[in-house]
């Protein structure tokens, strides 16, 4: 089966993709607008992309043709956010961070959730994540309807006895991130974990 992307199929695009990259991690998106009114957005088009410097990268499309999402208006605006990893533990939480509210709504109070201060950026974290990265923006790329941006990651928060301090590996066990999976509703979990070490 070939599909061509290019022609008619290229408004299934986003049904092809996201169904067959996977799992995709989630980031759960804290920012602040001009009046440090707090959002917090879920987005699956969202990877680690680098280490030296480290960065990260976002897309969060748009609230509907030519007007971004308040997350993109607000990183814009500040340069500004905090990737908030989600775990099993805050799955339900980060769903209803999805809803669609009026600008300026806290989705985190919706949600049940604990915006605590970050260390050098304005945006919370989520005291319940059992991750947060606090990034500043290093550039917003716009590639038709797309929009990267691309975060340069200054502080790292994760719940105690996640990593071992001798070799910063994750300890087995102790860290249970879910992943978007097809669309609309599919996430999976990733406590069913293989070793395969790499030859040679």
């Amino acid at each position: 089966m070939e599909l061509d992307l290019t022609g008619p199929l290229r408004e299934h695009a986003y049904m092809i993709l996201a169904g067959l990259v996977t799992p995709r991690p989630i980031a759960l998106t804290t920012t602040v607008d001009g009046e440090g009114r707090v959002n917090a957005a879920p987005f699956s088009f969202f990877n680690v992309l680098g280490d030296s410097p480290p960065i990260v990268g976002l897309c969060p499309g748009d609230r509907e043709p030519g007007v971004p999402k308040d997350t993109a208006r607000n990183i814009r605006l500040t340069q500004e956010f905090v990737v908030n990893l989600v775990d099993e533990s805050i799955a339900v939480q980060m769903n209803r961070c999805s809803a669609t509210l009026p600008p300026g709504e806290n989705e985190l109070e919706l949600a049940g959730l604990t915006a605590v201060p970050s260390s050098v950026v304005k945006p919370p974290r989520i005291a319940e994540a059992p991750a947060s990265l606090e990034c500043r923006c290093h550039s917003i790329i716009e590639i038709g309807d797309n929009r990267l941006i691309i975060g340069e990651v200054l502080r790292v928060h994760v719940e105690d006895g996640v990593f071992d301090p001798e070799t910063w590996l994750v300890r087995p066990g102790k860290y249970a991130p879910i992943g978007r999976m097809q669309s609309p509703h599919w996430y999976c979990k990733t406590t069913d974990l293989f070793e395969m070490r790499r030859p040679g």
